[in-house]
């Protein structure tokens, strides 16, 4: 884990669209006829999810002092006080976006250690490497997904 510890202290986000390059994992090289989800792939996606989740409640730790600090300040002017109301109301919206995305990190470790991570919810087919790359939390295919966000825009109208 000590390898790690250089990764964690860099800045999180809750876009699950962020690279895991940024955390200094690197994309996962197949080798020709390997087997889909196979002990390699299962540890590197561990090491992503485990890096990831390492990194938001690093961030939230900070999200806490910074907040703590802000609370020991009184400022005289009015509009300085809201500022800095608003500005905690969205580092405490911030916070709540992550804690969500931990409980998704914490579902994909519970499917990884099931033999579960990577196959699609609906229909049951690979997700994909790089998908899961792209986005590790992934639960459908690009098929299923697709037609999930078709069917949540018909239902907005």
């Amino acid at each position: 884990m000590a390898a790690n510890k250089g990764l964690i202290s860099k800045d999180t986000t809750t876009d699950e669209s962020q690279t895991m390059l940024s955390y200094g994992v690197k994309p996962y090289q197949a080798t020709p006829n390997e087997e889909y989800m196979n002990d390699n792939q299962k540890k590197h996606f561990e090491h992503i999810l485990m890096t990831w989740r390492n990194a938001l409640l690093q961030g939230g730790d900070v999200t806490i002092e910074d907040l703590q600090n802000a609370s020991n300040e009184n400022p005289s002017d009015i509009s300085d006080q809201a500022s800095m109301e608003e500005e905690f109301a969205l580092k405490l919206r911030k916070r709540d976006r992550e804690r969500k995305l931990i409980s998704k990190i914490e579902a994909s470790l519970q499917l990884l250690k099931n033999d579960e991570y990577g196959y699609c919810e609906e229909c049951g087919i690979d997700i994909g490497i790089r998908r899961l790359e792209a986005r590790p939390t992934a639960t459908l295919c690009i098929d299923c997904k697709t037609i999930a966000e078709i069917k949540e825009k018909q239902q907005m109208r």
